[in-house]
C-alpha cells in the first residue's frame, strides 16, 4: 500500500522507504533512506519535499510530483517481492 500524504509528512531522518518499481541488481526492492528533514509549506499544505539517498552515491527527493503516483511503502512486508 503506497504511503499517504500524512505518512510522508511524518517521516524523519533515518526512515526507510521501499520502492515497488525500483530494483537492485539481485532483484530485491531498492531501499531509499530519508537523509534530512521533511520540508512543508504553510501556504500549500499538500506540498512536501523529502530528501532521499539510495545506493552509494545516488540522491533524490520525494515531492508531490513523484509521490502522487508513488510506489513507495514503509514496510518491506507491504512490498510484493515477486514480479
Amino acid at each position: 500500500m503506497p504511503i499517504t500524504l500524512e505518512q510522508a509528512k511524518n517521516l524523519k531522518h533515518g526512515d526507510i522507504l521501499y520502492a515497488d518499481d525500483d530494483f537492485n541488481v539481485d532483484g530485491t526492492k531498492r531501499r531509499h533512506r530519508v537523509v534530512g528533514k521533511v520540508k512543508t509549506w504553510k501556504r500549500n499544505l499538500d506540498r512536501i519535499k523529502v530528501p532521499l539517498k539510495y545506493g552509494l552515491y545516488a540522491c533524490g527527493e520525494l515531492t508531490n510530483g513523484t509521490w502522487e503516483g508513488n510506489q513507495y511503502t514503509l514496510n518491506l512486508d507491504m512490498v510484493s517481492l515477486e514480479e
